[in-house]
């Protein structure tokens, strides 16, 4: 058992200060669960606070905002810390707080093709217990059947009540937690979220991993409003962030930049290499982790610097219309380090440059993520506590 403790430096279980701005209109009959998340959603992001403090953050009134403490108290999600030492004249303001190690979410990453990534975390992102399980090349449904055992053996060992369990998964995810089609895993309609669920007995919440990359990012990495987080693993997607907002996209495959195909029969010096989701020459043949380790492999250092400044060029070239038709601040690289951080990070970030106009390209950062393997188990527990506590 491995534990974290609060540092404030932008990882879980420091200060939360990111929210995703809101795009769903709210309506009447939503307005009590409404009004609840967004008590929680301060104490989230706030820390302990008074009634009044909440108030004058929400807007509610102080009678909303006792109700909604007083429901809150008996859930056993908050709970008072004692009065503030105060020299104003008055009577001191008694302090609440959410219990957040006092109830934990589960959340599985299994973006890594060779090993399931588990944990279980408290509210505020803090790692209690931590699994890593290979899947011996596991597919289809002996995948599915070792997610599921995985998954049931940390929420059995969860030492406080489980809010939830998220789970980053590579594919395209839909709204309901259904993989819509994950190539690299053999996974083609299959309600993942449902599943599990019954199997469980508690709420579970799938995403894409690279959509969770970016909440992780977002939420405890201080990542900027406007940001692509690109996620190389297996296979290569990204998530993308617009003004605070995730962006989903119509077929819920926003992101999915690993299969636009950037290698053709006229590249020079390149032939298109086939791709899982059954075409080739797809980004993912040569930006995907397996891919830039075949072609550096036996080079020497030097020309393994200039495979990967190439790869990199590539990398540039395909993301220039995404970066200047959005405007974003920057773009994250989620990865291994020996592969990513050096020539080809370079290299992308020149052509990023030369290929954008100045007033998008000048300032624009490409760097790389900063919460590592757990972006995306934090970004899973981000699903979570949204999907069942409304918090963003």
């Amino acid at each position: 058992m491995s534990t974290t403790t609060r540092s404030g430096t932008g990882r879980p279980g420091g200060p939360v200060q990111r929210q995703l701005r809101p795009t769903a209109k709210v309506l009447p009959e939503h307005a009590r669960a409404h009004n609840r998340a967004l008590v929680l959603g301060h104490l989230f992001h706030e820390g302990p606070s008074s009634r009044a403090d909440i108030a004058r953050s929400t807007g509610l009134t102080r009678v909303t905002v006792s109700d909604l403490v007083a429901a809150l108290l008996a859930e056993d999600l908050v709970a008072e810390l004692g009065v503030r030492s105060e020299a104003r004249v008055g009577k001191p303001a008694t302090l609440v707080g959410l219990r957040a190690d006092d109830h934990h979410v589960v959340t599985l990453d299994l973006t890594d093709d060779d090993t399931v990534h588990g944990a279980v975390m408290t509210l505020v992102g803090e790692v209690v217990r931590r699994e890593r399980v290979p899947t011996g090349g596991a597919t289809g449904e002996a995948a599915l059947a070792l997610v599921e055992d995985v998954a049931r053996r940390l929420v059995a060992a969860a030492a406080r009540p489980v809010v939830g369990v998220g789970i980053s998964s590579p594919g395209v995810i839909d709204d309901a937690g259904r993989v819509v089609e994950a190539p690299n895993r053999g996974w083609y309609d299959v309600p993942l979220a449902s599943r599990l669920s019954a199997a469980l007995g508690v709420p579970v919440h799938v995403a894409n991993d690279a959509n969770t990359r970016a909440l992780g990012e977002y939420t405890y990495g201080g990542a900027d409003p406007s940001t692509m987080i690109v996620t190389v693993g297996q296979g290569v997607g990204a998530g993308l962030l617009v003004d605070g907002a995730l962006v989903r996209g119509r077929g819920h495959a926003a992101g999915e930049i690993g299969h636009v195909t950037v290698v053709d029969d006229d590249t020079p010096g390149e032939a298109p290499q086939p791709c899982a989701c059954g075409r080739a020459g797809c980004l993912e043949t040569v930006l995907s982790a397996p891919a830039l380790r075949r072609r550096t492999a036996g080079l020497a250092p030097e020309d393994a610097d200039a495979a990967l400044a190439s790869v990199g060029r590539t990398l540039g070239r395909c993301l220039a219309p995404v970066v200047s038709a959005l405007n974003l601040a920057e773009v994250l690289l989620s990865g291994p380090d020996e592969l990513l951080d050096g020539p080809l990070r370079e290299a992308a970030t020149t052509m990023l440059r030369d290929r954008t106009m100045p007033v998008i390209g000048h300032d624009l950062r490409l760097r790389m993520a900063t919460l590592d393997e757990d972006a995306a188990l934090a970004g899973a527990a981000v699903l979570v506590l949204s999907g069942q506590l409304g918090i963003t």
